[in-house]
């Protein structure tokens, strides 16, 4: 199907969750707008977010608090999200029938906990606004004169506009249509892109043992990753183990970190299952356990304590005898089983790929972004908006909203002036 010579106010190139809430804000407003769509479908990577729950943001905090859970870029997305935060997609999506629930740690999703229905709500959200779309129009380059964007050339055909918005996703998820080459793109339009890396990812660990306890949820850890020795951080929460190592919101929200420290040499992670007690106090209560229960064998002991495979495990680690009974165990042997209660050393072999990976960290510099419109500092009429920007933050509808904020507002911006 030829595209050739199709004039638009505003060509938005990408059709995932900012470039449908970009190309509906456009058009909203009253200007011509086409939505160029690589795969033969809409919000592809949409569809798998919140295990096809669709965590739509995170609501509850304030914008400062909110921002501040993205890391020191956080501040970049303010305007942004005074603008249409998450108060307002909430808003969106209930004012069009959709209605939304508050869960754990303020996530929001749809009450029918399908992301589907969120999706349905965008495509009636571009169709009553007469968004034109193109399916399966891969873009290869575009043509630029006098530090402008002229056209964006398809591989059958052209299209011109007079503004030009990029929401074309990041790397996370190649299968979905995000193989990163909008990064390229802004290259070659001038930006900088900030090495793209898995974000929002479990880990590989060396350690062989560790897979016998797959399948195992704890809710309530504290995982510190250490460098030479020295700390680097330390969240508490839920993982999770697996046949590779280690899952589970806690640890993803801390793969980025430790794949910005594994550039640097070896990580170890520790893992300490009770972290309500302090090392002194626990080692009194095992004591006295220990006296209550003179006969009870350690094997029978400590699955009272911890889940029975995790328990089985941290006996063998000690080196103790598992029949040993409680009356026999030394000062030294409790202090082993106490270390690795507290502090169980795992060493990172690495992160899973982008396959794997929730979201991109890394992206076109936020410095050549105005943060107020989302326009190029680079080139003047274009727009940049969602995961293809520098900016990510942890799980529980973060990231979505980063989608929605930075896509409304290039969308209120490129409309403008039309």
């Amino acid at each position: 199907m030829k595209k050739e010579n199709e004039k638009f106010d505003v060509a938005v190139i990408g059709g995932g969750p900012a470039g449908m809430i970009a190309a509906g804000r456009v058009a909203e407003l009253g200007a011509k707008v086409v939505l160029v769509e690589k795969n033969q479908s809409l919000g592809k990577k949409l569809l798998m977010t919140g295990g096809g729950r669709c965590n739509l943001t995170n609501i509850g905090n304030s914008n400062k608090e909110f921002t501040s859970k993205l890391g020191k870029k956080g501040k970049f997305l303010f305007s942004a999200l005074a603008s249409f935060g998450s108060k307002e997609i909430v808003e969106f999506f209930e004012a069009r029938g959709l209605p939304t629930k508050i869960e754990k740690n303020g996530r929001v999703f749809p009450v029918t906990d399908k992301a589907q229905d969120v999706l349905d709500v965008l495509q009636r959200y571009l169709k009553e606004n007469k968004v034109k779309i193109f399916y399966g129009q891969e873009v290869v380059n575009f043509e630029t004169e006098a530090g402008k964007i002229k056209s964006i050339k398809l591989k059958d055909g052209r299209i011109y506009a007079d503004k030009f918005i990029l929401c074309t996703g990041g790397k996370s998820h190649p299968l979905t249509g995000s193989t990163g080459m909008g990064y390229a793109w802004a290259q070659t339009l001038g930006h900088q892109v900030i090495c793209p890396a898995p974000a929002l990812v479990s880990l590989k660990t060396k350690e062989n043992w560790s897979r016998k306890l797959q399948g195992l949820s704890l809710d309530q850890a504290v995982i510190s990753v250490f460098q030479n020795n020295k700390k680097q951080v330390a969240v508490a929460g839920e993982i999770l183990f697996t046949h590779f190592g280690l899952s589970g919101p806690a640890i993803i929200n801390l793969s980025k970190r430790i794949g910005e420290l594994l550039a640097g040499g070896e990580v170890s992670i520790a893992i300490d299952f009770m972290p309500g007690i302090n090392f002194s106090e626990l080692d009194k209560n095992l004591q006295q356990d220990f006296k209550k229960n003179i006969n009870k064998d350690l094997k029978n002991y400590l699955p009272k304590l911890l889940p029975q495979k995790l328990a089985n495990e941290i006996i063998i680690l000690s080196g103790i005898e598992p029949k040993r009974k409680l009356n026999f165990v030394t000062q030294e042997e409790r202090g082993r089983i106490i270390n690795l209660l507290k502090g169980l050393r795992l060493t990172v072999a690495g992160l899973l790929g982008f396959d794997q990976a929730m979201v991109t960290s890394g992206g076109i510099n936020l410095k050549e972004i105005d943060s107020k419109t989302m326009r190029s500092k680079i080139v003047s009429n274009l727009f940049l908006a969602g995961e293809i920007i520098d900016l990510d933050g942890p799980t529980g509808g973060y990231n979505l909203q980063i989608c929605w904020s930075t896509g409304y507002a290039a969308g209120t911006h490129a409309a403008g002036n039309k």
